[in-house]
């Protein structure tokens, strides 16, 4: 009696060749988190820095300009 040999099929996702879509949240959501961070780093423009290196002072300055509000 001849045994029944099975081949296997290479296993594929159910999703696959579908491509996937972000919502548009997924992208915003970092992007403001980052904004708002580095708002908060660069925020207290009125405090005289401590000893900080001035180039930082200066960077951090030049990009809160470029920020619109």
């Amino acid at each position: 009696m001849p045994a029944c040999t099975h081949t296997r099929t290479p296993f594929r996702s159910p999703s696959a060749g579908v491509g996937t879509r972000l919502p548009w949240w997924a992208l915003a959501l970092p992007v403001a988190a980052f904004v708002a961070l580095l708002l908060l780093i660069a925020g207290p423009a009125g405090v005289p820095a401590g000893g900080g290196d001035p180039s930082v002072a200066h960077v951090l300055e030049e990009i809160r300009r470029t920020l619109p509000g």
